[in-house]
């Protein structure tokens, strides 16, 4: 597949162009320059191409700003095509000069030279100056207006040639596995996927707050392909005053409905925090698998662990009751301790969440906890009757019931029927939904 990636300096605009080409809102986009940090990837919303989003050139020789320009020219080198945006309304920078001298240093891939913020000629500099850069005529777009794209495709469509814009493979939809990883900030989320990967693909240092955006890594672990979202670090909504970091908890939050695991990673050497649990509940509620990361599991003295695995577990099971079992795994990403076992786990429960169950033996799994114990009467004192229960649904599981009679069921009775069968379908880590559907009268 064709990598194409977006290039330039900070504010140029290229967060807005992902997102337009894309189709989405995956890249977080604000008014203040260096917002982007790490590479953000994703495929065109009418294309077969794969975008790459970069975070802005700068002239740094350590920190931040300095990573994160050193993974923008790694992916430039991996490119097969570049987009170098620059501001039309500022025109010609001196940096814009010298990145686009390292592009043609880095690259041999075809460069398509972008003026951006193009919606009005009046307020537009000299765009003749950016012939300077020598990467032929400048393209005028709009990134946020959405004008000017027909000169993108064209480019990219020429280096593609027709055999892959006829590539069948681009309407398949994608079945790899979706994992986020969410967790407050400095807790090793970056550092957990970079383990993953393999290399050192995500932004990682000694401080909170250094993920922004939710970066949608494709990765081949433990023998399957899958996808990894590394979130922006999720704190207490009086600890956040800046609107960016606001934005990215809300992307963070978002990964939660865009995935089908999600990874709950918490600091092993303090106690579980209420927020943890808050992000579990909200998981638990969009119907998703969860994994509960106890990371740093290196640092905790290898004489208490026992007690320290149980005592957590502990904790959160009883604070956490929607989940019959949560799956809470010790890892260090670290060292890599654990991580397979993770991955190992997950994938099973994916493949048990996959699977359909025969109506007769859902049907006989009721029949036997009704037995055992038979639904109350209901506020009118009217018997309940379970007639027949089949499963309807996956990710979440679900399980409607067939009810005669009364139905105002008590919650205390679902939990019990939703623990039964949980327990006898091997579903104590998944989140499981009861429905009743009520039974037409004949003869009304």
């Amino acid at each position: 597949m064709m990598k194409v990636i977006i290039a330039g300096r900070p504010n140029t605009g290229k967060s807005t162009l992902f997102n337009a080409l894309t189709g989405t809102r995956d890249a977080l986009v604000h008014d203040r320059p260096g917002v982007t940090r790490d590479t953000l990837s994703g495929m065109f919303c009418n294309r077969p191409y794969e975008l790459t989003d970069t975070a802005g050139l700068e002239r740094a020789k350590s920190g931040i700003a300095m990573d994160s320009t050193n993974m923008a020219v790694g992916a430039i080198e991996r490119a097969d095509a570049v987009l170098f945006v620059v501001d039309g309304r500022v025109g010609l920078m001196a940096e814009d000069l010298d990145w686009a001298r390292l592009i043609r240093r880095k690259t041999k891939a075809p460069v398509l030279l972008l003026v951006n913020k193009a919606e009005s000629e009046k307020r537009l500099g000299n765009v003749h100056d950016f012939y300077k850069l020598g990467f032929g005529a400048p393209n005028k777009i709009s990134a946020e207006h959405k004008s000017g794209f027909d000169a993108i495709y064209d480019f990219l469509d020429n280096i593609a040639g027709d055999a892959l814009l006829n590539n069948d493979d681009a309407a398949v939809p994608d079945s790899r596995l979706r994992i986020a990883i969410l967790g407050q900030p400095n807790v090793g989320k970056s550092t957990f996927v970079n383990r993953v990967l393999g290399q050192t693909r995500q932004i990682v240092k000694d401080a909170p707050g250094i993920t922004r955006d939710t970066v949608k890594i494709p990765a081949h672990f433990y023998g399957r392909d899958i996808i990894l979202m590394d979130t922006a670090g999720l704190r207490r909504k009086a600890g956040v005053t800046d609107d960016v970091e606001t934005l990215s908890a809300l992307k963070s939050l978002d990964a939660i409905e865009k995935s089908d695991v999600v990874i709950l990673m918490v600091d092993a050497t303090r106690n579980i925090e209420n927020q943890a649990l808050g992000i579990a509940a909200r998981v638990y509620n969009a119907g998703k698998i969860l994994c509960v990361a106890l990371n740093k599991w290196d640092l905790v003295e290898p004489a208490i662990r026992d007690e320290k695995l149980l005592r957590l577990k502990h904790q959160f099971t009883n604070s956490f009751h929607q989940i019959i079992k949560p799956m809470i795994l010790a890892v260090s990403a670290e060292t890599g301790t654990g991580v397979q076992n993770m991955f190992r786990r997950i994938y099973e429960q994916w493949d048990i969440s996959s699977a359909s169950v025969p109506t007769s033996l859902v049907n006989r799994i009721v029949e036997r906890l009704v037995s055992e114990r038979q639904p109350p009467m209901s506020r009118l004192k009217r018997p309940m009757k379970i007639k027949f229960a089949r499963q309807t649904g996956r990710h979440p599981m679900r399980i409607t019931i067939n009810v005669g009679g009364a139905s105002d069921i008590p919650e205390s009775y679902t939990r019990y029927l939703r623990r039964g069968i949980a327990t006898a379908l091997k579903w104590e880590h998944l989140p499981v939904v009861i429905e009743y559907e009520k039974s037409d009268n004949p003869y009304d």
